[in-house]
């Protein structure tokens, strides 16, 4: 019953409750997929009778009412640069004139992306966007409906999906050269969180620019992809004369870097420089305005959806490259300069 008192039409949710199987495994049977057990088949088909479940009519229109419909997967409290991203993948498809159905999930863990995915498949799309999943744990797969394409964008690679990467460690190589390149002895890091889709890469590209130039490797400090996250890790470098470069992880954490600096009297850049991460669209209207590593969001859109359709056209196979990765792209900005005499 809805609130109002009136009997509410029975969802994939019901069917799967009623026949003792996951939305996934209705999204099968009812898409006629394979390896789906006779029996299981069989009892989903039963509750679905008994219920008079029919799929949303204006769900299945948006689905396939274009030579090829798209769904995409995000994460609702997506980081800047995969909004970005997702805003990027919409505008490649619709200039190829194809619809796109939004399914966001609260995290991007391995169960949650199941379920978005059988949903979308239940829609009848054609092929699905991961947009920065979650790495999957030790031995474990994402185990998604047979038979659908679906390409990981902005991530860390799945086994058996292809996808479409943002060489992150080579960004944080060229925060640190910049940086370094001012005169600064060494750049201090604040990184993001322990296991984060980016964080170990960023971390490491910072690392190996420090140790090809032959500089100290200073102690790395965790922040968590949040000003505040960036504002305490601040409080901590501003206590110490000697640090005058800092990359963070990311465009929030250096601006809660620089706010910080700035409470404890150190100017940036004159006293110390600070540079970002994923160059957001405010990165350029702070004070002051701030060097960033973008993802060239437009670029792995394109690419996203060129490779997703690339397996949709050939039939759900994967084509021969399995990884495709495109270059970020250092913008300089007021944030850094040279190193104080």
């Amino acid at each position: 019953m809805t609130h109002d008192g009136h009997r509410r039409d029975p969802v994939m949710h019901d069917v799967g409750r009623l026949a003792g199987v996951s939305q996934m495994t209705v999204s099968r049977v009812l898409n006629d997929r394979p390896h789906v057990r006779p029996e299981t088949r069989a009892r989903v088909e039963r509750a679905i009778e008994h219920l008079g479940y029919r799929r949303n009519a204006a769900a299945r229109a948006l689905a396939t009412g274009s030579p090829c419909a798209l769904g995409v997967v995000a994460a609702r409290a997506a980081l800047p640069g995969s909004s970005d991203v997702l805003l990027a993948l919409e505008e490649a498809a619709r200039r190829r004139e194809r619809a796109v159905t939004v399914a966001t999930v609260g995290s991007m863990t391995t169960a949650a992306v199941q379920e978005a995915v059988g949903h979308l498949d239940g829609l009848g799309v054609d092929g699905v966007v991961l947009v920065a999943p979650q790495p999957p744990a030790p031995g474990e797969s994402l185990r998604l409906p047979t038979g659908v394409p679906v390409v990981v964008v902005d991530g860390p690679p799945h086994a058996g999906l292809p996808s479409v990467v943002v060489d992150q460690a080579a960004g944080a190589r060229l925060m640190t050269e910049h940086l370094l390149g001012l005169g600064h002895r060494t750049v201090h890091h604040v990184a993001g969180l322990v296991g984060s889709p980016g964080a170990d890469e960023r971390a490491a590209g910072w690392k190996d620019a420090l140790e090809a130039a032959g500089r100290p490797v200073p102690p790395l400090l965790r922040g968590s992809w949040t000003a505040a996250g960036g504002h305490a890790a601040g409080r901590r470098l501003a206590r110490d004369p000697c640090v005058t470069a800092v990359f963070a992880a990311d465009d929030r954490t250096a601006l809660g870097v620089v706010r910080a600096l700035q409470e404890a009297g150190r100017r940036v850049p004159e006293d110390v420089s600070v540079g970002g991460f994923e160059d957001v669209p405010e990165a350029p209207f702070v004070g002051p305005a701030l060097s960033s590593v973008s993802l060239r969001a437009p670029q792995l859109g394109e690419a996203g959806i060129a490779t997703l359709l690339a397996l949709v056209d050939g039939g759900g196979a994967t084509p021969g490259a399995r990884a495709r990765t495109t270059a970020p792209l250092l913008v300089v900005r007021a944030s850094t300069g040279p190193a104080p005499a």
